[in-house]
């Protein structure tokens, strides 16, 4: 059995939040304001094998274990097309794309003999799926592999540093916890939201201020953007606190210990 998919367009489905590889959220710190997007997954999903390996387990006050995979997201309004998406659709840093953009639609957090209904072109996606678009997924395996093996090694190698930031949230932001109960038992609510600034004091990245000086003016522009809607009312909250957060941390590296 083979499926055949191709991108016609970018525009149809560069839009809202874009989960990122550590590589690429420290590769375009300069380009999408960043969170980090807890998304749980109860016991017995299809993908909870793979999403514990990737990401981590967390055990509920009612004892049920949810995997949990935490990513560094562009958090961008659903509304909002990507920033680097030009006026004609075509993306913008094609050659610099994150991991995310390259591989879709195939998913990491599934194991590959389980893709085949990624292959289904979602609403508002330009895909083509006909006997004229190119054979990519045959007999349960990805054709063209590179970009989905390289995705899912980074996502491999980050798993220890987010597993270790997970610790550390959830023992000093505890409400994280109920987030993710209620999200596990509403999927379509999405996951938790967390600052950048959390990740970075808790896992100690030697780049963290360097990280925070490019994050903080893109967090600046998207307060901007989303000033004054009564829609976007919690991204703007969001955008506001997070870029004090990193201007503290830019102050911080900025000024010389005092022994």
């Amino acid at each position: 059995m083979e499926q055949r998919f191709a991108c016609t367009a970018c525009g149809a489905c560069c839009h809202g939040w874009l989960p990122l590889t550590l590589e690429d959220a420290l590769a375009h710190a300069g380009r999408f304001p960043l969170a980090m997007v807890w998304t749980p997954l109860r016991q017995g999903a299809r993908a909870f094998a793979q999403t514990a390996r990737l990401g981590t387990t967390v055990r509920l006050r009612d004892r049920k274990t949810l995997a949990v995979a935490i990513a560094p997201t562009a958090y961008i309004p659903p509304s909002f097309p990507c920033p680097e998406l030009m006026a004609d659709g075509r993306c913008g840093i094609h050659a610099d794309k994150p991991s995310r953009c390259r591989t879709m639609p195939f998913y990491p957090y599934r194991d590959e003999p389980d893709q085949a209904d990624m292959l289904v072109p979602r609403k508002g996606w330009a895909c083509d799926t006909s006997a004229a678009a190119p054979v990519v997924y045959r007999d349960r395996r990805i054709v063209d592999r590179a970009d989905f093996d390289r995705e899912h090694g980074q996502l491999l190698r980050q798993a220890p540093v987010l597993r270790g930031y997970a610790e550390y949230a959830l023992k000093y932001m505890p409400w994280i916890l109920d987030g993710l109960a209620k999200a596990a038992a509403r999927p379509a609510a999405g996951g938790v939201v967390t600052g950048l600034s959390s990740f970075l004091t808790a896992t100690r990245q030697p780049d963290a201020a360097a990280m925070a000086a490019r994050q903080e003016p893109v967090l600046a522009d998207f307060a901007a953007r989303t000033a004054g809607a009564a829609d976007l009312a919690e991204y703007h909250r969001n955008y506001v606190a997070w870029g004090k957060e990193m201007a503290s941390m830019v102050r911080r590296a900025a000024t010389p210990e005092t022994p």
